[in-house]
């Protein structure tokens, strides 16, 4: 009788092994707090496992004003580099109407109350696919 060892050894290419990912949970946990230590707003958290490959989370803030949508972004992208997340990226600094800052699998963004009202992200990300059940 072979054991699966023997069989791997007879030619059988060995099972792929998907490299490990981290958990992305314990920077969301930090992000979050950054957040309100900024005092943003109406904080949301959005899990877009399995709905979307541009990150495992989307989060979105509210800031009271232009100024403060911008001191949000640029603390929160210092948290981040100080905290070894690498290559952030900060999106709509120039008039602070909305920022998005892109720290890999967690998306951030920060609008004034009119234009979060507006784009109404958490409508769109929140809603279910196709075919999914949601629960009441």
């Amino acid at each position: 009788m072979r054991t699966a060892i023997e069989g791997a050894r007879k030619g059988a290419p060995p099972a792929e092994v998907a490299p490990q990912r981290a958990s992305s949970e314990p920077l969301l946990a930090e992000v979050v707090r950054w957040l309100d230590d900024a005092k943003a707003e109406k904080v949301v958290t959005i899990d877009l496992k399995g709905k979307s490959s541009l990150g495992d989370f989307m989060v979105i803030a509210t800031g009271r004003s232009d100024r403060h949508v911008g001191a949000i972004a640029e603390q929160l992208r210092k948290h981040l580099k100080e905290n070894g997340v690498a290559n952030v990226r900060v999106e709509g600094l120039e008039t602070c109407d909305w920022a998005l800052i892109d720290a890999g699998d967690i998306l951030v963004h920060v609008f004034r109350a009119e234009v979060r009202d507006f784009y109404n992200l958490e409508k769109m990300w929140s809603a279910a696919r196709p075919g999914e059940q949601t629960s009441h």
